[in-house]
């Protein structure tokens, strides 16, 4: 069986420990925690050392692992040594990567900010992937990969959110042509194939995604396009479009319809 991930986005208002129990039950090997805050004031779950040594215990009563923690946007204003801590932390606690976006033009200087991210990660067993989401200034595949390959580091990788592929021009031919060695990671939803257009593209990845094979997206030609060893997650924020779901709602048919289309999944490589 796949190991899958449990993208907090997908519950987000559900805190850790009670994170754990949730996705153990709805059939999800790890998780991801959102350590930091997306943007100041948002929803984030902070780590300490009791933190730390609580949630360990719980994670392993519930028998789950923990795949990534997020996020950190960087931006012109960043100071990577703020974020030695937390990712330490991060690190006690087994987490294997960190979800950072870019948001600074000065390509130059976000690839230097992003390698420095990548040598304190890597001093505690890390790697980081830079997520691209159009709304973002790194907002297509192209860039993110300019943007680690600029930075030179081994463990400096890039997320692939489906959704964000394919709503900035991504393809499965695009895909197949990423070195296996530049993807860390990859999150799994569905959504309708129109465009919801910059106005409400925000929302439709933070609110309004559908469930694998619920929409009309190509994922099968997208994931097929991968690699068999990247690492799966689920992030299926889904209160708009299903409101009435409660969180082990959501996260139980997040896993359940993940599975199902991974059942066919062919990765060509």
């Amino acid at each position: 069986m796949i190991p899958l991930s449990l993208a907090h986005l997908t519950v987000l208002d559900v805190a850790p420990p009670a994170l754990f129990d949730l996705a153990a039950k709805a059939g999800f090997q790890n998780v991801g925690i959102r350590i930091l805050p997306a943007a100041p004031g948002a929803v984030s779950y902070p780590l300490s050392r009791p933190v730390v040594i609580e949630w360990r215990r719980r994670m392993a009563e519930a028998g789950v692992g923990i795949h990534d923690v997020e996020f950190i946007p960087l931006t012109p204003e960043i100071r990577v040594a703020d974020h030695a801590q937390a990712i330490g932390l991060a690190a006690e606690l087994g987490a294997r990567r960190l979800n950072v976006s870019g948001d600074d033009a000065d390509v130059d200087r976000l690839a230097e900010r992003f390698g420095a991210l990548c040598d304190l990660a890597a001093a505690a067993g890390m790697g980081v992937d830079l997520e691209f989401m159009r709304f973002r200034i790194v907002g297509r595949l192209h860039q993110a990969l300019d943007v680690i390959a600029r930075a030179g580091r081994p463990n400096g990788r890039l997320l692939i959110d489906l959704l964000h592929l394919w709503r900035s021009g991504g393809t499965a031919e695009m895909l197949r042509d990423v070195p296996s060695s530049a993807l860390g990671s990859v999150q799994l939803c569905d959504a309708r194939l129109k465009d919801p257009t910059d106005a409400g593209i925000v929302d439709e990845a933070r609110q309004g995604r559908l469930f694998p094979g619920e929409g009309e997206l190509p994922l099968k030609a997208l994931m097929d396009a991968l690699p068999a060893a990247i690492p799966v997650g689920a992030e299926v924020p889904c209160s708009q479009t299903h409101p009435g779901l409660g969180p082990w709602e959501c996260a139980a048919r997040a896993c359940a319809a993940s599975r199902e289309f991974l059942a066919s999944w062919q990765p060509s490589r």
